[in-house]
């Protein structure tokens, strides 16, 4: 599916959400879309979008790239957590994010300021489950898969990943435009695909 920018904002501010469009350039929305259809079920596949609109000189931009905003099969079986692997919880999570070091390897979007709510789902049959919430400091990151991934596998265990890279270094630019006007400070939001 593709969204064009205006649903995006109409989707957000239907939930009460903030939707930046400040007078400075580049007052990002980092936004995931969630794809509805599978419901709890374990798809392993960059099915979700996530997208970024900001402006530049009074005009919007908008991008959208392949993601997933859910754990693939790997992580759901093999998660490293005691309470199961994570999901993050729809909604936003205001300046939680910063610019940081994904696992000490390289900068992506990374929780580091506030607590984000997750889902913990511990009995590996593939369908998510959607009754325990866990809310803290879990490293609930934005950040890469491989080159060109197919399959999710173990690049989430509850992070939101780009399926490409060439996407992930785009957004990283951006980003850190934003970083150097507004400061290392970022929210996201989560949506599902059915709110739009």
């Amino acid at each position: 599916m593709i969204y064009l920018r205006e649903q995006i904002d109409a989707a957000v501010k239907a939930k009460g959400y903030a939707y930046f469009a400040g007078a400075k350039d580049y007052d990002v929305n980092i936004i995931g879309v969630r794809n509805s259809a599978p419901g709890q079920k374990v798809t392993n596949l960059f099915d979700d979008k996530l997208t970024l609109s900001y402006r530049v000189g009074g005009k919007w931009f908008y991008h959208e790239w392949d993601a997933t905003t859910e754990p693939g099969k790997k992580g759901v079986m093999q998660f490293h957590n005691a309470k199961g692997v994570a999901r993050l919880v729809p909604g936003q999570y205001k300046g939680v994010y910063a610019v940081s070091m994904h696992r000490g390897k390289y900068q992506a979007v990374c929780q580091r300021l506030g607590d984000v709510t997750v889902w913990r789902d511990g009995d590996r049959d593939m369908t998510f489950a959607e009754g325990k919430t866990d809310t803290g400091m879990f490293g609930i990151n934005i950040h890469k898969a491989g080159t060109v991934s197919s399959f999710v596998e173990n690049w989430s265990e509850g992070c939101q990943v780009f399926k490409r890279v060439k996407d992930f270094n785009e957004f990283m630019a951006i980003v850190n435009k934003a970083k150097d006007i507004h400061g290392n400070h970022f929210t996201y939001t989560l949506i599902e695909s059915n709110d739009i």
